[in-house]
């Protein structure tokens, strides 16, 4: 029995939305052409630091490289049916790889990564550790080249990555991933912090603070990004006035009005605009 393994990578809300077909036919189709699993993270759950959706896909080496060929062909006519250029697009595709399986890929003095670019064509690059986010133990690694170029790159980095015992143990890694460090203060009252308004409303509402200096990234130039996540979850966001803080904080209130999905979402739109505000800050 082939030991099972599992691969992880980035797609975009309309890239999942094309993988997953009506009412997830797509989906089921690859499934049962490769004979792997494919999940999706959900909606909102995203990368942190990107708006992209984690897609994981496990099975034997086999099936894996299989399913993945299925999927980023079909991405690739996709681009090829907007773009309909007969020059084959140089597509990015982002690994997600946990750190402690890194050092394998790259190797002593950068040598695997290296004979992995010339075997395969492709470009290889592993991104920088990133600490602005607690508990974020991935780093990406994203692929360029043609989708025979990548392909190869997959399968090379796969075999590697099968070969190490801590790797499998990362399939079981939730896809929901911690709000970045210092981006929210949840009240220290132990209860997360969320501040239940007492209006007498059908509709949830939720209080969080949003750091004072970050406060320009989720409202966006003109209101844009607020404006934005108001439409797309369909939430009302209301954010306090200048020096009207979170008890004890210089945390501006932020405040979501709607159903406990529309919440959720646009809760989550606002970190992905704080985390980025925080990378911002740090840079």
């Amino acid at each position: 029995m082939e030991k099972p393994t599992h691969i992880k990578f980035l797609v975009s809300n309309a890239a999942a939305g094309s993988v997953i077909g009506k009412g997830g036919s797509t989906i089921t189709d690859f499934q049962s052409q490769s004979g792997a699993r494919i999940q999706l993270s959900r909606n909102h759950e995203f990368f942190p630091g990107t708006t992209d959706r984690i897609i994981m896909i496990s099975g034997t080496i086999n099936d894996v490289l299989k399913a993945v060929e299925l999927i980023l062909a079909k991405l690739l006519s996709e681009l090829h049916a907007e773009g309909g250029d007969d020059v084959e697009p140089k597509t990015k595709v982002r690994l997600v790889v946990p750190n402690s399986s890194c050092g394998g890929i790259i190797g002593k003095g950068g040598s695997t990564i290296k004979s992995f670019i010339e075997e395969s064509h492709a470009g290889i690059k592993i991104s920088p550790q990133d600490n602005s986010y607690y508990g974020l133990n991935d780093r990406l690694v994203t692929l360029t080249g043609t989708l025979d170029e990548q392909m190869m790159a997959i399968d090379l980095i796969l075999s590697k990555l099968s070969e190490d015992p801590h790797y499998s143990q990362s399939m079981n890694a939730p896809f929901s991933y911690p709000a970045p460090q210092n981006a929210m203060s949840y009240g220290t009252n132990g209860a997360g912090g969320k501040f239940p308004s007492n209006k007498e409303d059908r509709s949830n509402s939720v209080t969080i603070g949003v750091a004072d200096g970050h406060i320009g990234f989720v409202v966006g130039r003109g209101g844009r990004n607020i404006m934005e996540i108001g439409q797309v979850t369909g939430a009302r966001i209301k954010i306090s006035d200048r020096g009207d803080f979170v008890a004890g904080t210089t945390n501006r209130k932020v405040t979501i009005t709607g159903s406990h999905r529309a919440i959720r979402a646009a809760e989550s739109m606002i970190m992905q605009k704080v985390a980025y505000a925080s990378e911002r800050v740090i840079d």
